[in-house]
């Protein structure tokens, strides 16, 4: 596979704007069964969706896609980096290879000396025919759209692969018929999904945020601080370190969770992942519905649920230190004031304030308003 040298257009109809579009041609190695689509650019979203219609066209899965790996100008949204014995693949476009069972197989990368190579050969020859075959009946009429200029290639590509063969009693669908198709692995039933990415940095919690949607997934502990790449569908999401992957998570959208894989954590961070909204929720509720709705306010009110776990255990740790009734008078008096963190609930218990009345506590009341006020202490 390849791109055309030579771009075709499409005409903005209100306008009149010429817009110039890359041609993606695929050829089969046995019977030369030519697939031809337009596109908009030669960036991987639009190879790897162009590869996939290619794949359908044809009916099955070949062994190996082969993409140009020459050193001036290797196709960057398959090879990143040219090289004569292991050249570095676009991780999408590996991906979309893992999807439908086939190997990525550059060509050789070589000097121009090398033209004679057949692997590419056979799919620069095809740029030549698709010139004349393909190319040659659309200049008779302007497109003003992919799709009605897709639909032109189909008809003129059909021709072209139904056409006998110079010297030949068969076409190049024939051919394919016969001796290539059943050759072809069988198309998996879902179509792939085309993964987005962007770069983050390991927490020292041994996770990464995935910022569209403000959730977090584990990586392996040894990669903390390190910058990783994320690759994610509407599905997956994965972590490349170097091009390695080095996670997998299935996508969830809820803000400010964790997706955890245990293994990925070291002893010290393991116990987050022992924890949940509703264990916490489920141990308050033992002791008292009030109590139960405080803890419900500190999980609803922190960003980060290791934060939000960490003051939920030492609020209900009170319930052994200093009974379950002094608990749940000190929560029912912090609800009062709408003031939701460990420390209003350590302040009233020391203080004995949940033993108070109301009426004589209400001028008394020593504490801020707001957690970010600091407070008369910090300034002595």
């Amino acid at each position: 596979m390849d791109f055309a040298g030579v771009k075709l257009g499409i005409v903005d109809k209100e306008t009149g704007e010429l817009t110039e579009v890359e041609v993606f041609v695929a050829i089969l190695g046995a019977s030369q069964l030519t697939y031809v689509e337009a596109v908009s650019s030669q960036q991987k979203e639009d190879l790897i969706a162009a590869c996939e219609n290619a794949l359908h066209y044809i009916g099955g899965v070949p062994a190996a896609i082969v993409p140009d790996n020459r050193r001036a100008a290797p196709l960057k949204a398959a090879v990143i980096k040219s090289n004569k014995y292991e050249p570095t693949l676009n991780e999408a476009f590996a991906d979309f290879a893992d999807h439908y069972g086939t190997t990525i197989l550059p060509t050789r990368a070589y000097r121009p000396r090398d033209k004679a190579l057949p692997g590419r050969r056979a799919v620069e020859g095809a740029v030549k025919i698709v010139y004349s075959r393909i190319y040659a009946p659309l200049r008779k009429q302007v497109y003003n759209s992919l799709t009605e200029l897709n639909a032109a290639i189909l008809i003129a590509l059909e021709a072209h692969n139904n056409q006998l063969l110079r010297g030949r009693n068969y076409s190049r669908r024939l051919q394919f018929e016969e001796i290539e198709r059943s050759a072809l692995a069988p198309l998996p039933i879902l179509h792939y999904e085309f993964k987005k990415q962007l770069h983050a940095t390991v927490m020292k919690n041994g996770h990464v945020c995935l910022s569209v949607d403000k959730h977090y997934y584990s990586v392996p502990y040894r990669f903390i601080g390190k910058k990783v790449k994320l690759l994610y569908s509407n599905s997956v999401v994965e972590a490349y370190y170097h091009y390695e992957r080095i996670a997998l998570h299935k996508r969830l959208k809820s803000p400010y969770n964790y997706s955890t894989d245990k293994e990925h954590l070291a002893s010290t961070h393991r116990f987050v992942t022992d924890w949940t909204p509703d264990r916490f929720l489920e141990w308050a509720s033992s002791i008292h519905e009030d109590v139960r709705l405080y803890i419900l306010k500190i999980l609803d009110r922190k960003q980060h649920p290791e934060q939000a776990y960490r003051s939920c255990i030492g609020i209900l740790s009170f319930a052994k230190k200093a009974g379950e009734q002094r608990l749940i008078s000190a929560c029912q008096r912090a609800l009062s004031y709408g003031i939701y963190n460990y420390k209003t609930i350590q302040t009233i218990l020391e203080k004995n304030m949940d033993q108070y009345e109301d009426s004589l506590f209400a001028d008394e009341l020593p504490m801020p308003k707001h957690d970010n006020i600091r407070g008369e202490d910090y300034y002595q």
